[in-house]
């Protein structure tokens, strides 16, 4: 089985270009003007096309997984140092947008060699959406390599634990696992999301069982622009992302729905990219995206090789 890794991926990294002019812009600034095409500079200064810490990190997991031919975390760790102090995977040698939570666990693996799964906080207050923003290499892995469930969790776990161990950053990471597990299979948007809802996620502290109720126990197509946020916080993060993809009919209206919620844009950018790409196809992203998006050869090759994998 070929999973759609050029879907997914690349639409991932599309979606990351996007947001990153528009990041921590108002949803307000956004509304009255609708951002409809790709640009470049506004927040960092980048050229159009430029992605960020997002796609980089997710790419860095990649290269370990593809010199591996498995899991190592600490070879993922090691690139991860590699990114932030070399601008390895980068678009133009140049780092920016990572959180600090992401920030403390790579320097306090890089000074101790410690077992990288323990250098991810665990405090409550650095659940941002660091982890999540990466996790997608793990769902095709753990697909391919037909994992069990509770081995799906214990991957997803460790893989999060490196740089962001509380529960509620874990378990947003294994909401989009198996979303998008769901969404390879072969289910519709819809089906994959209920599917998600009936996973078990007993296992999770109550603590962060009940900041994911609205996403798991209601449903998040029903609700209203306003009461979504779009911040770097993980809930919010994965909220809105799922509430995009459930409004969305195509990948174009996916990503300008995404971007034009304001705040955390390329974040959010990316995982609606990443799920929407798995939806609708790479085909039907806009030519005019496809055509600007940064070393696009460089992260067609990566996905190619990530996708010819064959793991024991």
């Amino acid at each position: 089985m070929r999973l759609k890794y050029i879907d997914g991926l690349m639409g991932f990294a599309i979606g990351d270009a996007m947001g990153v002019p528009l990041e921590n812009k108002s949803r307000e600034e956004l509304l009255s003007k609708p951002v409809v095409k790709i640009t470049g500079h506004g927040t960092y200064d980048m050229p159009e096309g430029t992605w960020s810490d997002d796609t980089s990190m997710m790419i860095a997991t990649i290269d370990s997984i593809n010199s591996k031919n498995d899991i190592d975390f600490q070879d993922i760790a090691l690139k991860f140092v590699t990114y932030k102090n070399h601008a390895q995977y980068t678009p133009a040698h140049e780092v920016f947008g990572l959180s600090n939570t992401s920030i403390k666990a790579i320097d306090k693996f890089e000074e101790a060699h410690d077992n990288p799964t323990n250098c991810g906080s665990d405090n409550i207050e650095d659940n941002d959406n660091g982890s999540l923003m990466r996790i997608l290499p793990i769902a095709y892995f753990a697909l391919d390599k037909k994992l069990k469930d509770f081995e799906v969790l214990d991957l997803v776990r460790n893989i999060s634990s490196i740089t962001h161990a509380h529960d509620i950053s874990v378990m947003g990471c294994y909401i989009y696992t198996r979303f998008v597990m769901f969404l390879l299979t072969g289910k519709d948007k819809y089906s994959a999301y209920s599917m998600t809802k009936c996973v078990d996620y007993t296992m999770f502290s109550e603590e962060a069982q009940k900041a994911y109720e609205r996403l798991l126990k209601e449903d998040i197509s029903k609700l209203k622009i306003n009461d979504i946020k779009s911040s770097n916080y993980v809930v919010d993060t994965l909220e809105a992302v799922i509430w995009v993809l459930l409004k969305s009919e195509n990948y174009k209206e996916a990503i300008i729905g995404a971007i034009n919620l304001g705040g955390c844009t390329a974040t959010i950018g990316a995982l609606t990219g990443g799920l929407a790409g798995i939806v609708f196809g790479y085909d039907f992203i806009p030519e005019e995206w496809k055509s600007v998006i940064a070393r696009k050869e460089y992260l067609l090759d990566i996905f190619e090789e990530f996708s010819e994998n064959v793991y024991e």
